[in-house]
C-alpha cells in the first residue's frame, strides 16, 4: 500500500524522476513523456465525471483506476528476474473495454459521416478525453519503437479512445444526436 507522508521531495529539482525500478531517468524522457500523458487523461475523466450520470460515473471511475495500473506498468520498464511483481495491465482489461464498446455501440445510428467533436457538455468532454488518449497512445507507441514495454498498454490506450468516441456519441444521443461533418461547407459561403 502507498503512504506518502510528504509531497515533496526535492529529488527532481535537477529535472530527473525515479522510475518504478528505482533508475532515474529525465523528465523529458520518452517513458516520463507517455506515463504523464496517462496521468494528463486521467485528469480529464475526472472532468469527464462531473457530466456523468452514474452508469457512466461508474465506468469512468473503472477506467481511472485502470489507468493508475497503466502508468504503473509504463513507469516500471521490463526487467529480467524482477526483484518483485511488476503491476502489468492485462489483457481482460482490454477484454472488458471491447464488451463496453461493443455495449454502447448496439444502441447508436450507423455513421455515415464523420463527426465533430461538439454537442453536449459530456460528448464535448468525452471527445476531449479521446484526443488525448490517442496522444497518449502515440507517445506510448514512440516509446515501444525504442524499449520493450507491455503489449497490452498500447491495446488498452487504443481500445480507451474507441470506448471514448462512442460514449461521446451516446452523450449526444440524447442531447440532439452527432454533430455532423459537412465537407466543404463553408468554402463557398
Amino acid at each position: 500500500m502507498v503512504k506518502l507522508t510528504r509531497i515533496y521531495t526535492r529529488t527532481g529539482d535537477a529535472g530527473e524522476t525515479g522510475l518504478g525500478d528505482g533508475s532515474r531517468v529525465a523528465k523529458t524522457d520518452p517513458r516520463v513523456a507517455a506515463y504523464g500523458t496517462v496521468d494528463e487523461l486521467n485528469a480529464l475523466l475526472g472532468l469527464c465525471r462531473l457530466q456523468a450520470g452514474p452508469d457512466l460515473d461508474s465506468a469512468l471511475a473503472r477506467v481511472q483506476n485502470d489507468l493508475f495500473d497503466l502508468g504503473a506498468d509504463l513507469c516500471t520498464p521490463e526487467m529480467e528476474d524482477p526483484p518483485f511483481e511488476p503491476l502489468r495491465v492485462v489483457a481482460s482489461q482490454v477484454a472488458w473495454l471491447e464488451a463496453e464498446i461493443d455495449r454502447v455501440n448496439a444502441n447508436l445510428e450507423t455513421l455515415r459521416s464523420f463527426i465533430l467533436p461538439a454537442g453536449s457538455a459530456a460528448a464535448a468532454h468525452l471527445h476531449h478525453a479521446r484526443t488525448v488518449a490517442r496522444r497518449a497512445e502515440r507517445e506510448t507507441a514512440a516509446l515501444a519503437a525504442t524499449e520493450a514495454i507491455n503489449a497490452e498498454v498500447l491495446r488498452y490506450l487504443n481500445r480507451l479512445s474507441d470506448y471514448l468516441f462512442v460514449l461521446a456519441r451516446d452523450a449526444n444521443r440524447d442531447a440532439g444526436g452527432d454533430v455532423l461533418w459537412k465537407p466543404g461547407a463553408s468554402r463557398d459561403a
